[in-house]
């Protein structure tokens, strides 16, 4: 950890209090996660209790103490996954990735996660694995579901699933296309645009499969990380008005051809979007 990064971020909130998620935010985005020093450092310089700054680190879900990998694995152990054996299915994770609930394993591929509830009660027990949801897990189903999130969305469930379509997206500044046929992702057109985080620039890609979260980039973006989008032939900066409801950070516009908008959330790993096709949301 850079101390005198640190000291930088601090320093454009002035110091205050009141600027404390601001100046986490910050440092998670630089590091993907919320190293102990670095905490350390928050406190010393806005004359906050570590306590306080901690109590702050662990209630916001969007917060991590400790380094998360690509892929994040939420278990659930609600009452109703409970009773349903979610207890053996969360061992079983353990077990293959070879960690314990909030560790990522060494290779930084998986998270693990135990949470509360996760609303489809019915359906459990219930892992989301990259904000894809399974359900009715058995221990059997582990193996599967790990490869995959490596793997990524297979050809068979991009054909077969109804949520998945294709979306031709431009830019809200020039009304440019931002599709790039020359590469694909999901053998679709990929969404070009250039980026930035921290002292990061570069390319990155998204899939134009509306569902699937494949992006492709220059330079490999920390969980958690917010990211900077721009327009690649204006420059433009892609930013709107509205924030995430998950996670509070901006969301990133983009025009959908033949009317509608398309909004993702500017932060790495959260998997909120909004689609609007002529005043319909879906």
């Amino acid at each position: 950890m850079e101390s005198e990064s640190i000291s930088r971020i601090i320093g454009k909130h002035d110091r205050k209090r009141r600027e404390l998620i601001s100046i986490l935010e910050e440092i998670q985005s630089k590091y993907g996660y919320l190293p102990i020093e670095a905490l350390k450092e928050v406190s010393r310089a806005t004359q906050c209790s570590l306590v306080d700054i901690y109590g702050i680190a662990t209630f916001y879900k969007s917060f991590s103490l400790s380094p998360r990998g690509k892929h994040l694995v939420s278990v659930c152990m609600g009452t109703a996954c409970h009773v349903r054996n979610a207890a053996a299915i969360s061992e079983e994770f353990q077990r293959k990735l070879g960690i314990k609930p909030r560790q990522t394993t060494s290779d930084k591929e998986f998270t693990l996660e135990m949470v509360n509830c996760l609303g489809a009660c019915a359906l459990g027990p219930i892992v989301v694995v990259d904000g894809k949801y399974h359900s009715n897990v058995k221990k059997t189903m582990v193996d599967d579901i790990l490869e995959h999130a490596r793997n990524g969305m297979a050809e068979q469930e991009i054909r077969s699933d109804q949520r998945v379509f294709p979306v031709e997206l431009s830019c809200p500044h020039c009304n440019h296309s931002l599709m790039d046929p020359s590469y694909l992702i999901d053998g679709h057109p990929s969404i070009r645009m250039t980026m930035s985080f921290g002292r990061k620039h570069g390319w990155i890609r998204l899939s134009s499969l509306y569902g699937s979260y494949t992006i492709a980039s220059e330079h490999e973006i920390p969980i958690d990380t917010i990211v900077n989008c721009f327009c690649p032939h204006c420059h433009a900066e892609l930013i709107g008005a509205t924030s995430c409801p998950e996670c509070g950070a901006l969301m990133i516009p983009m025009i959908v051809h033949k009317g509608g908008m398309i909004q993702i959330c500017s932060r790495r790993g959260c998997k909120n979007h909004m689609l609007d096709l002529d005043g319909v949301n879906f």
